[in-house]
């Protein structure tokens, strides 16, 4: 039986996230068989690779040609490497090791063959490989997480980075926390009728850039509805139906976005000009001449890799594949 929508069909990709940035971390987590010593005993495995880190931006090392951010233990003695804070990211197929730790040296005072970089600039510039940037979305957002949960929030005492960085107890009162993941639900808005897709513009993003509505899930709240609420609350369209298609590991610090697609119920638009500088509908020649980069009047799609970007292109390529 043919497909009518997109709703009822998860073409053209049996699993799009896997399409999306920061998304191809393919480390054995071993979740269930870290200890309080896995970092230790990841350190004096032969061949373990680190990944420094300066606050929150990834150290690379270069010469004229060559950007490499794996490090081996010795050659971080320089960095002055803060291996108490070392989380361990996980294993490769071959056992090796992989391990994030930050270093106590200042980003300024990095000598000139040491590249700080970001990770969104990462991303954007192409400067590492898929897999590795996945690992250093899960780097960024354990760093992160443990940097700001040094004191307990029950007594204000000092807390304790246990098993590898993936739990903290407070050597008080015992209180125990675990990482904090964000989920945010971005939504490509569609009006099925008429074949129409909605997008915003925000006054931060890049000059003539559109891309999907977006927002945090609120506690107590399905996907679903953050998809309706947000929607409503940006663009006053109110939507039904909603169909889950992609996610997306976000190191901004720690963000998940979840991806949507979202039948609009109304058309006429109120945008929330707090939060939106523009918001209208696009056709599908449109989204196609957007996403190519053509169009004539200035405007640009998110770029390649955000989810944002992999939800339009899935509308156009649906239709196609038809």
């Amino acid at each position: 039986m043919t497909s009518t929508s997109i709703f009822d069909s998860n073409s053209p990709h049996p699993e799009p996230s896997t399409l999306t940035a920061f998304a191809q971390n393919n480390l054995d987590r071993l979740a269930e068989k870290r200890t309080e010593n896995c970092v230790l005993d990841a350190l004096k495995f032969e061949g373990t690779h680190l990944l420094a880190f300066a606050g929150n931006k990834l150290i690379l090392k270069h010469d004229d040609r060559v950007l490499d951010p794996l490090f081996s233990v010795y050659e971080l003695a320089e960095l002055d490497p803060d291996f108490e804070k070392a989380i361990l990211l996980g294993h490769k197929e071959n056992g090796e090791p992989r391990v994030a730790v930050p270093v106590n040296i200042p980003e300024d005072a990095l000598a000139s063959h040491y590249k700080p970089v970001d990770a969104r600039t990462l991303y954007r510039d192409q400067l590492i490989g898929d897999e590795l940037l996945g690992e250093v979305a899960q780097a960024v957002a354990l760093i992160n997480w443990n940097g700001d949960n040094r004191f307990c929030g029950r007594c204000g005492s000092m807390m304790e980075l246990r098993i590898g960085g993936y739990k903290r107890i407070c050597a008080a009162c015992s209180h125990t926390i675990f990482p904090r993941t964000d989920p945010v639900v971005i939504m490509l808005t569609i009006d099925l009728e008429r074949e129409l897709c909605l997008l915003g513009r925000g006054a931060h993003f890049a000059p003539g850039m559109y891309s999907c509505l977006a927002g945090f899930v609120e506690p107590g709240e399905t996907i679903e509805n953050a998809v309706r609420r947000e929607t409503h609350e940006e663009a006053n369209i109110e939507v039904g139906r909603v169909r889950y298609h992609a996610s997306q590991p976000w190191p901004m610090p720690h963000t998940l976005m979840i991806g949507c697609y979202a039948a609009a119920l109304t058309r006429d638009i109120t945008r929330d000009e707090a939060e939106l500088e523009d918001c209208r509908w696009f056709d599908r020649e449109e989204v196609a001449r957007l996403l190519d980069m053509t169009s004539a009047d200035g405007r640009s799609p998110p770029p390649r890799g955000a989810i944002a970007h992999r939800l339009m292109r899935d509308w156009i390529d649906w239709d196609s594949a038809r």
